[in-house]
């Protein structure tokens, strides 16, 4: 696993071209309180992500009390293709849809790591295009859905190395993470292995969102 993450840190690809995606239907899930959508980095393992999605899922689970959650596994490749980034964009999108219409009272927490914080600044409107593994915007959250997303946790977010950030709406409600040296999210970063240790960050980015609920 470490070796195809190493991997996957160093492919230093460029934007896609534009392309058209449709997301697949997806059922809502429960009408929880929080839901939790996470978007995994590159080829990482794990339910919602072994280095991030799982480990922040369980730290709001111990600081976000008195409320329901439940989580959402965004449905894309996480792989090197140039649309895996555009498939991740529209089906987040698609989900996120979904749910607020199915379930009005529902808040979001939107997760994303490497790759997939690509994804999530994509939905929200902050193209990747350009950056690593990154691919022009095919899909952006309603306005009508904005007021309803309290938090957004990025984790090695590949615009970063461009001088870009999250601007606009989302931006107080953002919490983005990029370790020193981190060769993703960092212009002239050399340390591999600073992409791979955003666990540690779980903790903050759950106190983070649980103040935000």
């Amino acid at each position: 696993m470490r070796i195809r993450v190493c991997l996957a840190a160093l492919s230093l690809l460029g934007g896609a071209g534009v392309v058209t995606l449709t997301a697949p239907a997806a059922s809502a899930a429960a009408c929880t309180d929080i839901d939790v959508v996470a978007a995994r980095g590159t080829f990482e393992p794990g339910t919602l992500g072994f280095i991030v999605g799982d480990p922040v899922y369980s730290a709001l689970q111990k600081k976000i009390t008195g409320k329901t959650l439940s989580s959402y596994k965004v449905n894309y490749p996480a792989d090197l293709s140039l649309t895996s980034a555009a498939q991740g964009n529209a089906d987040l999108v698609n989900h996120v849809r979904q749910q607020a219409a199915a379930c009005p009272n529902q808040r979001f927490v939107l997760v994303g790591y490497s790759q997939g914080a690509n994804v999530v600044d994509n939905s929200i409107g902050i193209s990747s295009e350009g950056a690593v593994v990154g691919s022009p915007i095919v899909a952006t959250l309603p306005t009508a859905v904005e007021p309803k997303v309290a938090a957004v946790l990025l984790f090695g977010n590949p615009i970063r190395a461009l001088g870009k950030s999250v601007t606009g709406v989302y931006q107080s409600r953002t919490i983005d993470f990029c370790a020193t040296g981190d060769p993703v999210c960092e212009s002239g970063g050399s340390d591999v292995g600073a992409h791979l240790g955003y666990t540690a960050n779980a903790d903050a980015a759950a106190t983070f969102a649980a103040g935000r609920v």
